[in-house]
């Protein structure tokens, strides 16, 4: 399943599940439908981390429930799909209760503290790191605001994440990828001058990340993605092509595949005397080649490029869609 955040025109926002420009409304679906359709459940609820709690029953009677309705379309209530062309796009998980974001890629590591001329931590190959960013601050496709302070030197991050499906502690790797709900696209906007300062004190990203964080189109189950699986006891590898444009030019591409650490292995070592919540997410860290931090320490850009208000960025995974925001100064 594609699973959505939607506002309609006028209205709050409400979940779906998306399939090629149309959208059924699963709450007002499964109200009118769920008899019919065979469901367990009487009812589903309206946002994803109501429905993530429900566990796999609800996915099973969401999977039912598209099945039915695009089966019956002439026969449900109107109302219960939607063309996606009339609403607006949320992130899948507009308010997550938290949110990590890993170092998994060694490309970008690797090239990032060579251009920086230090030597590879060895610690990289003994933990798989992460830090916590805003969850307040999500957005999905659309506009992202910045401030003057952010356009000094502002960046992309080309990302996957994870969102968790199944309340968890101190799960194994081996387990921990039946805790995933699903995948979606992340894109990590970075302030650098902010964040190069900051970070002199050694204290972690702040003010140079926690102003924007992009997800989306939409979430994927795991079940879409079975093909592009390759599981082994650290946990499963996709195999998805990432790619990101800078207004309509290719800057970057890579592949989740590339992750040094599975999401498995950060789940993992999120949860080590510590719980998981159906809807938190865990960024993959930036994928080689993924933001001009790297690419013009590496000289592929001369001078270096940097994102300005008015630009549009796409990030873009293999079968998770293309995340499309557009930079606008906010006015205070």
């Amino acid at each position: 399943m594609k699973l959505i955040t939607f506002r309609p025109i006028a209205s709050v926002e409400r979940l779906g599940a998306i399939i090629n420009n149309e959208i059924l409304d699963i709450e007002f679906a499964a109200r009118n439908c769920a008899a019919a359709a065979g469901c367990a459940l009487p009812s589903l609820p309206d946002d994803i981390i109501s429905f993530l709690r429900l566990g796999e029953t609800a996915m099973s009677d969401a999977r039912k429930l598209i099945a039915f309705c695009f089966e019956n379309r002439e026969n449900i209530p109107v109302g219960s799909i939607i063309t996606a062309d009339t609403v607006t796009f949320a992130a899948p998980v507009p308010r997550p209760a938290s949110m990590r974001d890993g170092y998994a890629f060694r490309q970008h590591v690797e090239a990032a503290r060579r251009n920086r001329g230090v030597e590879m931590i060895p610690e990289f190959d003994e933990i798989p790191i992460f830090y916590f960013t805003n969850h307040q601050a999500v957005y999905g496709p659309g506009d992202i605001p910045v401030l003057p302070l952010h356009e000094e030197q502002l960046d992309f991050e080309l990302e996957c994440a994870v969102v968790i499906g199944k309340q968890g502690r101190n799960i194994a790797a081996s387990e921990a990828d039946s805790y995933i709900a699903g995948l979606t696209v992340m894109n990590d906007w970075s302030a650098r001058a902010l964040q190069m300062k900051e970070m002199k004190l050694n204290l972690g990203p702040a003010k140079g990340k926690d102003f924007a964080t992009s997800l989306g189109p939409w979430l994927l189950t795991l079940d879409e993605l079975e093909p592009r699986i390759t599981r082994s006891p650290n946990g499963a590898a996709y195999n998805l092509e990432m790619t990101c444009r800078l207004n309509g030019q290719e800057v970057s591409r890579g592949n989740v595949k590339d992750m040094t650490w599975t999401f498995a292995q950060i789940i993992e070592r999120a949860s080590y005397g510590v719980t998981l919540y159906p809807g938190d997410v865990i960024g993959s860290g930036t994928c080689g080649t993924g933001c001009f931090l790297e690419l013009n320490g590496s000289k592929v850009f001369n001078p270096p490029l940097w994102i300005k208000p008015g630009d549009i960025v796409e990030c873009e995974i293999e079968s998770l869609g293309t995340l499309t925001n557009r930079i606008v100064r906010e006015v205070l």
